[in-house]
């Protein structure tokens, strides 16, 4: 099985070369690179140039901006069995590719696999919903986080593989690309794995570290996506308005208040504010 990381970058380079050295140590060999440049200064051509005598590259340069909609155009470059859609600030541990497609061999009966992401740590977990065991997982509790998602193409409908402009960094919505995404696949039916021996390297920037004003942003996608399927009656959503928009929050605040834990209080107020920010707003102009 070949693989396609489709790899959309603006702003970074000195990150970007840590995951391009963390592909040259892969074990599996069968890959590609596409790289969607939104630079316009040539910030990585000497940086990417470097690479094409170690594996394939394919510097892809483009005159907009937004990440979904640079993920959504390297998919019709992507010639791999296998998509996937790394970080610029990530790195992969060297038999990630490796035993990707080893599960996809395995387990004949999914379409979708979520590794582990972890902050540089063996065990310490990084962003996104992690689990120290493996497992299968629905619509009802995603887990992994858009850098960590893994599709393989022959075993889902085509058609629906592609993803929603609105979100994520540069769209309307800055955050839950990748929810949206996976959502939308498991709802057709797709099956789903999540393995934390599969394990993928990005920086701790959730919880209180993101600030206060990109909080705000990325709930706000949360938010909209949620109201973007409950706008087309599925009725699952109901689930997640409880879980997302009333129950887990204000638990999370009660026991906040109850640990004298003011950090972790208002991060689960602005939270709370930012899910239903973008619920209201993506339900103002109906279609987003």
């Amino acid at each position: 099985m070949k693989c396609s990381l489709i790899l959309a970058t603006l702003g970074r380079d000195i990150e970007l070369i840590y995951f391009l050295n963390s592909l040259q140590n892969q074990t599996y060999r069968d890959f590609e690179l596409i790289v969607i440049d939104q630079n316009r200064d040539g910030k990585i051509d000497s940086v990417i140039a470097s690479c094409k005598t170690r594996f394939p590259v394919n510097h892809i340069k483009v005159d907009f901006k937004g990440n979904s909609r640079a993920r959504d155009y390297g998919i019709r470059f992507a010639q791999g069995d296998i998509i996937a859609f790394p970080d610029d600030d990530c790195v992969y541990e060297k038999d990630v590719l490796k035993k990707v497609v080893e599960e996809f061999r395995d387990k004949p009966n999914i379409a979708i696999l979520s590794a582990g992401s972890y902050d540089f740590s063996e065990t310490r977990f990084s962003i996104g919903v992690n689990s120290k065991w493996p497992r299968y997982f629905s619509q009802f509790y995603m887990m992994g986080v858009e850098f960590t998602h893994f599709f393989n193409l022959k075993r889902m409908d085509r058609s629906e593989f592609y993803l929603d402009h609105e979100f994520g960094i540069g769209g309307k919505y800055p955050g839950a690309e990748g929810f949206e995404l996976l959502y939308r696949l498991l709802r057709a039916g797709n099956k789903a794995f999540y393995d934390p021996d599969i394990k993928i390297y990005h920086a701790d920037k959730d919880n209180y570290k993101v600030g206060t004003d990109r909080m705000l942003l990325y709930s706000a996608g949360v938010g909209a996506y949620i109201r973007k399927f409950t706008n087309e009656y599925d009725l699952s959503m109901l689930y997640y308005i409880a879980r997302k928009m009333f129950v887990a929050p204000v638990m999370k605040m009660m026991v906040a208040a109850v640990l004298m834990n003011r950090k972790r209080f208002v991060y689960s107020y602005n939270n709370l504010i930012g899910v239903w920010r973008g619920f209201c707003a993506y339900g103002r102009y109906g279609h987003g």
